[in-house]
């Protein structure tokens, strides 16, 4: 979920959705940003509040990108998440989503990517492999973020030979990625966890609670239910979970699935 301090208007700041977490009886949650590390403030959130809050990165240009410096620093420092690039992924400019850019026309629009929409050989998927193995080697969870489906399928493939197994799809049934039905159920048989967030349920054009538990379904047991929430328009996060599950088991799904979806196997993903 996200909170302010951030370059995009929130719904509070860290100890206030904290807050709002712990009144709902959840024990901790992640906490990302599109444009900086989160590591010290989920460990200063971790020592004020008692929660367990978990803290990573998510490689966008004002981190330099797919880059191994800020990702070992990150991993070296208590993060547990990695996502592959959100906002500055090629995808997202495609599809005219909001980019660091808006807020200034001096920035340029350049874009990430990592194979096979990039050409190996290329610095940048160079980058992409040691950021695969410091990974690896900390046993975090690679997040595919806004990258296409195939890169997606590229970052599993790379993953699988590395013995990553905290990989997940970022609702891979969003706008950007816009995975359909029978590659996210193939990708999550091969061990892919799959996002499904309340964000996409309250604004993501088009979709529908029908729709989102036909993903649940193709998902199975590599479900795993997230917030994606912390903008004003939304409720606040714990809510927002809530509502979720909620629309989901009006879909005909379980209801303990769901929660365990939210709860239990989200912390088993991130948590050692």
């Amino acid at each position: 979920m996200h909170a302010a301090p951030d370059v995009l208007a929130r719904i509070g700041h860290d100890d206030q959705v904290g807050a709002a977490y712990a009144r709902a009886g959840y024990s901790g949650f992640v906490l990302k940003a599109h444009h900086e590390s989160t590591v010290g403030r989920a460990s200063a959130l971790n020592r004020s509040s008692g929660l367990d809050v978990v803290g990573g990165i998510t490689l966008n240009r004002a981190v330099g990108g797919i880059n191994p410096a800020a990702v070992l620093s990150a991993l070296s420092t208590g993060g547990r998440v990695v996502w592959f690039p959100t906002a500055d992924a090629h995808t997202q400019e495609s599809a005219g989503l909001p980019r660091l850019g808006d807020l200034d026309e001096r920035l340029d629009r350049s874009v990430l990517s990592v194979p096979p929409v990039l050409a190996t050989g290329d610095a940048s998927a160079e980058n992409a492999a040691f950021v695969m193995d410091l990974i690896a080697e900390h046993d975090a969870v690679l997040c595919t973020g806004h990258l296409s489906g195939a890169e997606c399928r590229w970052l599993l493939e790379q993953a699988e030979a590395r013995g990553i197994d905290r990989f997940l799809l970022t609702h891979p049934s969003y706008t950007v990625p816009g995975m359909e039905l029978g590659e996210i159920a193939e990708l999550a048989e091969r061990g892919a966890h799959v996002e499904i967030t309340a964000y996409q349920l309250f604004h993501q054009p088009g979709m529908t609670p029908a729709r989102l538990a036909a993903v649940a379904r193709a998902a199975g047991s590599r479900l795993v239910l997230a917030s994606d929430a912390g903008q004003p328009d939304s409720p606040e996060p714990p809510a927002a979970l809530e509502q979720l599950i909620a629309a989901l088991a009006a879909e005909g799904l379980d209801p303990g699935w769901l929660r365990d979806a939210a709860g239990d196997t989200p912390r088993k993903l991130v948590l050692p």
